[in-house]
């Protein structure tokens, strides 16, 4: 079984997948002129521009072309570290200058619905950082706006095209762990201090972490039919470097239970006051942080979602735990709008759909409801399924 999910996801690994079978020809081809490339913008200069930008930067599939920032500083410092020739102050003077085809948003997550809907609008297609919208209907509609436009928009995260994701769907579909019965993912640190973002209404730790096992169960088990949530608020007040002291408006600890059918039943937690002995980097982190049991078999992906290191394994039929799918293949959390420049310049398609990111943005607005009501809430949205 081991040998079968180490094929599967070679898959998944980009450079495997051109070296095999009756694409090698067309490989060859494509080694023998310049790929295509995609004329990007990127707007949010902040925090995550710096783990953004050296990924695009190093894409062949990626043109650079404009950056946009309010913060001068900030926007000339990335113009000039990665010789971006377009500068712009604002979305509007963006749109109307040097052309381009996909924007990359990076900015405050409750600018993303407003900036993307710009962006579409000018027919421009997008990849937003999470969450793509303020809400499901509003998605919703951005979504219908871009099909109208005849543009493409995607939402982080983007952990559905890793290897240990391809093995563990693979299992499941399988049959290996038998009955599908429970599953448990968390992350969580100790908050960040450097944006305020984060602690006000529409930022806090369900879109900031939570989106992450989120999207992986239900890519994973499928989408969720209802889900309970408590959420709270531990540290009331938050100093942000630059800023000083801040009141925490959105939750920064939360628990949810998802019901996905069928008696399966799933559970996040993440929050802003979490101490990691191993660091936030994920690069010692050997937890199971995300796990799956059944009737005849046991699963942890070891590692963060977003940077694993491999998915430990335990059946009826092999007591002994062993762990498979190794290989990072470059999988970073950084890469999603690299992916979407090259699915456009390749019409090859993503398994990371905006379909996914609307249903992982309804469970954040129902958990939410939940705390409120204190009842379950029924969720309306769905995404093609299963995902691999």
């Amino acid at each position: 079984m081991g040998s079968t999910i180490k094929n599967l996801s070679t898959v998944f690994d980009r450079r495997a997948f051109l070296a095999t079978g009756a694409l090698a020809g067309l490989a060859g081809m494509a080694a023998a002129a310049a790929p295509a490339r995609v004329k990007v913008g990127v707007i949010g200069c902040g925090s995550v521009s710096h783990m953004y930008l050296p990924h695009l930067s190093q894409s062949p599939h990626v043109e650079l072309v404009s950056v946009c920032d309010i913060i001068p500083g900030r926007l000339n410092g990335q113009a000039e570290r990665f010789d971006i020739p377009n500068r712009y102050p604002d979305i509007d003077k963006m749109l109307a200058g040097a052309g381009f085809d996909l924007l990359v948003n990076l900015t405050d997550m409750q600018e993303h619905e407003r900036l993307n809907r710009r962006a579409v609008e000018a027919g421009k297609h997008v990849w937003s950082e999470k969450p793509m919208a303020n809400s499901l209907a509003a998605g919703q509609m951005l979504l219908e706006a871009a099909k109208e436009k005849g543009v493409r928009i995607w939402g982080a995260p983007a952990m559905v095209v890793s290897p240990q994701f391809a093995a563990m769907a693979k299992l499941i579909a399988g049959g290996k762990l038998g009955k599908l019965a429970a599953a448990h993912a968390a992350y969580g640190h100790a908050g960040p201090d450097w944006a305020a973002f984060f602690y006000e209404k529409g930022g806090g730790s369900l879109p900031d972490l939570a989106v992450y096992n989120l999207t992986t169960l239900t890519g994973l088990l499928g989408p969720a039919k209802q889900v309970t949530a408590m959420t709270s608020v531990v540290t009331p007040i938050r100093k942000i470097r630059g800023k000083g002291a801040v009141k925490v408006a959105a939750e920064d600890n939360a628990m949810m239970l998802m019901d996905h059918g069928d008696g399966l039943i799933s559970h996040v937690q993440s929050g802003f006051n979490y101490f990691n002995p191993h660091g936030h980097d994920g690069s010692k982190e050997q937890r199971h942080t995300v796990s799956i049991v059944g009737r005849t078999g046991y699963m942890g992906l070891v590692g963060y979602d977003w940077n694993p290191r491999g998915v430990d394994v335990a059946t009826e039929d092999e007591p002994a735990i062993r762990r498979i799918a190794t290989e990072n293949g470059d999988i970073v959390w950084q890469m999603g709008a690299s992916l979407a420049a090259e699915c456009l310049a390749t019409n090859r398609e993503l398994l990371i759909t905006s379909e996914h990111a609307l249903h992982v943005l309804e469970l954040i607005q129902a958990a939410r409801e939940s705390q409120e009501t204190g009842r379950w809430v029924a969720l309306r949205s769905s995404f093609r399924w299963p995902v691999v």
